[in-house]
């Protein structure tokens, strides 16, 4: 990966008005992400919890690397925020052994589309770890997206792959893993359209490295033939990898995208700054009903 070196990120702080619950699009494009972590006044009495951040897991050592990338930048733009790395699979810890000792946590899934890991798997192992004698009391908040700040986070790729950011020649198709929750593989369409409204592409296509159609190869063959159908001049195809790591699915999509006729495939997303930002948004946004929750009951 081609990842420039990370600089500390301040976030500022939000304008004050009605919050989006946590699993819940948060912000309209444009919103300033949220500070690093909470004052006591925001947070209420006491230290805020810690962060336990979530991710998928996976064989490929690069996959959690990235997460450790990721996190050390958390880490050094908040540092008085006690941070924790999880994995749902292949990868130690797991997430309920992150748990284990803590009195309370917030999780946070480093999950880009919610689905059944954000809305099944998390919670279940959320629910194990408060079964046992010295449970912690854990708040879930949201997956890093979407975001309007995942999509600037996606232009970085873009231009640090020697894209023009808006050229009107140039075609993204935009990939991401892939669910077999529509819901999920919806809001990746609605983010390809809305980025094709805001930018004068040629155009924003989504495809899906998994479980849904069309797959990265497809997408770029469909602007291709489009093109040649209308008898016009092809534009250039550029891909820009909704994927937080390198792993299976990054390699994958390069691979078939550039035989199918590709000229560019972005990096992953990675440990960009504006991930960070969004990670330490979302954090702020669970504490703020981590907290208006109340204290946990008293164990008899």
């Amino acid at each position: 990966m081609r990842h420039p070196p990370l600089i500390p990120l301040p976030v500022p702080a939000p304008a004050a008005r009605a919050e989006a619950a946590p699993r819940r699009f948060p912000s309209p494009p444009g919103e300033a992400p949220g500070r690093s972590s909470p004052s006591p006044a925001e947070a209420g009495h006491g230290p805020p919890p810690p962060l336990v951040a979530v991710a998928h897991g996976s064989r490929d050592p690069r996959a959690s690397a990235t997460v450790q990338a990721l996190l050390d930048a958390v880490r050094l733009a908040s540092p008085a925020l006690d941070v924790h790395e999880a994995y749902l699979d292949h990868t130690r810890p797991s997430l309920g052994e992150a748990l284990r000792g803590l009195e309370e946590a917030v999780v946070l899934p480093l999950l880009l589309t919610e689905a059944y890991h954000s809305r099944v798997d998390i919670p279940a192992v959320i629910a194990e770890a408060g079964a046992g004698g010295h449970a912690p009391r854990v708040h879930q908040g949201a997956t890093l997206g979407p975001h309007p700040l995942l999509v600037t986070a996606l232009e970085r790729r873009l231009r640090e792959a020697g894209v023009e950011i808006g050229d009107p020649g140039t075609a993204v198709v935009l990939v991401s893993a892939g669910s077999s929750d529509r819901r999920a593989n919806a809001v990746v369409a609605e983010m390809a359209r809305d980025w094709s409204r805001a930018r004068p592409w040629h155009s924003v296509t989504p495809a899906y490295a998994s479980a849904a159609s069309p797959t990265p190869e497809q997408a770029v063959r469909a602007v291709l033939d489009g093109a040649a159908r209308r008898r016009r001049a092809a534009p250039r195809v550029v891909v820009a990898p909704y994927l937080l790591a390198c792993g299976h699915f990054a390699d994958k999509t390069r691979r078939t995208a550039m035989g199918a006729g590709a000229h560019t495939v972005a990096d992953p997303l990675g440990p960009a700054p504006e991930l960070v930002a969004v990670l330490l948004s979302r954090y702020a946004q669970a504490v703020r009903a981590f907290r208006a929750a109340g204290p946990a009951p008293a164990r008899a």
